[in-house]
């Protein structure tokens, strides 16, 4: 039988790709995973209590845009978070962002645009559902760029604007998987302005924005109510995940205009996979509370100080803006993560495999991505055999 073309030129995920590499290999010591941005900190402590309160609700259809509660605790963080003011008419709870991230993009992007094939641009490295979702709406995927010459952001502005004409759909994720680079508010309103000049949709995927450094990055959705910007032009994605170390959970919202939303939210209606009512539950009290957030980057803020004082003999080193991943400047991504693997046991991420080739040039080659999700203690082992391995 025939299967559809569209998805063939893709390449194989990263964590197939990763085990194609180093499982045929032995480790060099004690395995330590630090390719897989898996957050390892505690839970929040309410999430078995929430579940135990709302177990009956396993017994119903869970609300398939979110709970009204959930979307008003949403709003209402929104407007603590970014000071905006986004009703709970504009949100819609996802069953993890990545649908959200892939769905967005079959309801909003048109079949053509100026007579031609949509754009969609993606930064390169890259969440490699954007991608996947590019593909799937027949979009013509353009990956800019974000490079040390860049500050790690797409400079999207830079583009000729005959591709601009053509753009549907611009990708930004900030804090940035993997570079863990900060979209500053001038940046922003320089996107959306674009955006605006060019007629196209941001979508802001801004999960890591709770994990920070220095200061909580802006939100798009806040720079385009500060610019008057059509709030057509911006959507927003967020997720408990990191935030509130709730992989499992599976529990994410996006944020849009009025017209998008309703797009959205009908395609949402034929395809969706709604959260169980409990996990909702437990949403609504994880949106609701920040001790656990504070604590949990404060957990962060102390791996951070000591990745910089263990690299802190290492050119080219930067610690990031946001986030929890290093970006670390190597010879050759795969051969790194190779040696990494027999010398010392542990496993990073080539950042080719996050990045596709363009004119002969893969952005990630010369990098590797490494996960501070660990616990301290293993963290700083780590990261001290890793420096010692590749840089010693």
């Amino acid at each position: 039988m025939d299967f559809p073309e569209r998805f063939s030129n893709l390449p194989e995920y990263a964590f197939p790709r990763l085990r194609a590499l180093l499982d045929s290999h032995e480790p060099g010591g004690t395995v330590l995973s630090m390719s897989i941005g898996e957050p390892r900190h505690a839970m929040p402590s309410f999430v078995g209590e929430v579940i135990a309160q709302n177990l009956g609700e396993f017994g119903k259809y869970p609300a398939n845009d979110g709970t009204p509660e959930l979307l008003d605790a949403i709003s209402g963080w929104l407007k603590w978070r970014f000071e905006v003011s986004i009703g709970p008419e504009r949100i819609m709870a996802l069953n993890g962002t990545r649908e959200g991230l892939y769905n967005a993009a079959m309801a909003l992007s048109p079949e053509e645009k100026r007579g031609g094939k949509p754009v969609i641009l993606i930064p390169n490295p890259f969440y490699q559902v954007y991608a996947v979702a590019a593909a799937a709406v027949g979009a013509e995927p353009v990956f800019v760029p974000a490079g040390t010459e860049t500050g790690f952001l797409p400079d999207y502005a830079g583009l000729a604007p005959e591709i601009l004409d053509r753009v549907s759909i611009a990708y930004l994720c900030s804090p940035s998987n993997p570079q863990g680079a900060v979209a500053s508010r001038d940046y922003l309103a320089e996107l959306l302005h674009l955006a605006e000049k060019h007629d196209f949709i941001v979508f802001a995927d801004e999960c890591y924005s709770e994990i920070w450094r220095e200061a909580p990055p802006p939100g798009a959705a806040q720079v385009a109510e500060e610019e008057g910007i059509d709030p057509e032009r911006v959507v927003i994605f967020h997720s408990l995940s990191k935030r509130s170390n709730l992989p499992g959970l599976r529990s994410g919202f996006l944020a849009a205009g009025p017209k998008s939303i309703t797009h959205i939210r009908r395609l949402r209606a034929y395809s969706g996979a709604p959260l169980p009512q409990p996990l909702q539950r437990v949403a609504e009290r994880a949106w609701a509370d920040e001790a656990h957030v504070e604590e949990n980057r404060r957990l962060y803020a102390e791996k951070y100080e000591d990745a910089g004082r263990i690299f802190a003999g290492v050119n080219s080193f930067q610690l990031p803006q946001g986030g929890f991943f290093l970006w670390l400047p190597v010879d050759d991504g795969e051969a790194a993560a190779l040696k990494l693997w027999q010398e010392t046991g542990i496993r990073v991420l080539p950042g080719a495999y996050l990045a596709r080739e363009v004119n002969g040039d893969n952005p990630g080659k010369g990098f590797i991505r490494v996960a501070l999700v660990a616990p301290r203690e293993e963290t700083q082992r780590g990261l001290i055999q890793l420096r010692d391995c590749i840089y010693g």
